[in-house]
């Protein structure tokens, strides 16, 4: 370290809001939103958990789904709501390192998991008989397991990286939670090796996911085009538009806010995209994915009549 600078101890966030009138405003709606990401994935949870009806490899996936969910948001919401409500900006180094972490891996883990779970749904649409032999336990478990090392073997490396370089200061990053592109530029050494294996990484992530979820729900359109009912087409292409339209607020804002051109972080703008992939998006997941289907709602029925 230089003799001009003093080695950071800690990072200053400044959050999303200038005034506290919208400090609480914002602090109620995150509140409520957080509400509903954990009560709607702990009723997906404990729903297909308990129900024999259930245990089905669909069901199984959105279990696996639904507490990534709930892990992820948990790595900086919570943080967020405190500091709107008691002003306190700062996070500890190593704790912005490990929500850095948490959030770069959980989030990419969302990726491949949206797209497992339209390749399920394209089997199961697409090729029904077939299907009990494709997704057997096994399968599932490999591809569940697959998506955790697949992550990490992709974000742990220019995290590593990330977490060993020096800090001499300024410390102050315009996020609300600890941001990685905000951090390179911080760094008081050369980060451009880093810099360019993070886009690489993510040109291959949120491409290449996009493209299965998208090939996989065209074909899964095309076969509904061929339903002879009605009636059973409109139902299907409701399901199928609510699914389409949570990946693409999803990716887009993802896609935007990380690899568009001449990206340089901390501006309000990615807050605001940053809001609709990390909170937006994982507070209808649960109630598109799961809650709306006819099987959940009855075994929910169920369980309120049973505990009422």
């Amino acid at each position: 370290v230089s003799m001009n600078h003093t080695t950071v101890v800690e990072f200053v966030l400044l959050g999303l809001a200038n005034s506290r009138q919208w400090e609480i405003i914002l602090f109620v709606f995150l509140g409520i939103a957080y509400l509903l990401i954990l009560l709607g994935n702990i009723s997906v949870i404990s729903i297909t958990l308990t129900n024999n009806f259930l245990q089905t490899p669909m069901y199984y996936f959105l279990r696996n789904f639904a507490l990534l969910e709930i892990i992820f948001t948990s790595t900086f919401l919570p943080s967020t709501l405190y500091s709107l409500l008691t002003e306190r900006k700062t996070i500890s180094l190593p704790g912005c390192f490990l929500q850095m972490l948490l959030f770069y891996c959980l989030g990419t883990c969302t990726l491949f998991f949206m797209a497992v779970m339209s390749l399920d749904r394209y089997v199961a649409i697409c090729h029904p008989l077939h299907y009990p032999a494709i997704m057997n336990s096994r399968f599932c478990l490999q591809l569940i397991l697959g998506c955790w090392a697949l992550t990490f073997l992709l974000m742990l490396p220019p995290t590593i990286m990330t977490v060993q370089l020096p800090f001499c200061g300024p410390n102050v990053m315009n996020h609300f939670y600890c941001d990685a592109s905000l951090l390179l530029q911080l760094s008081c050494t050369d980060t451009a090796f880093i810099e360019e294996l993070m886009f690489i990484i993510l040109i291959l992530i949120l491409p290449g996911t996009l493209i299965v979820t998208a090939v996989s729900y065209g074909c899964i359109i095309v076969t509904i085009l061929l339903i002879p009912s009605s009636a059973g087409r409109r139902k299907a292409f409701s399901t199928c538009s609510a699914h389409l339209m949570v990946v693409m607020v999803f990716y887009s804002t993802c896609i935007y806010r990380y690899i568009r051109p001449a990206q340089r972080g901390g501006q309000d703008s990615d807050k605001v995209l940053s809001l609709f992939f990390s909170v937006l998006t994982q507070t209808v997941n649960p109630y598109i994915y799961s809650l709306r289907n006819r099987q959940v709602k009855q075994a929910l029925k169920e369980k309120i009549l049973k505990f009422s």
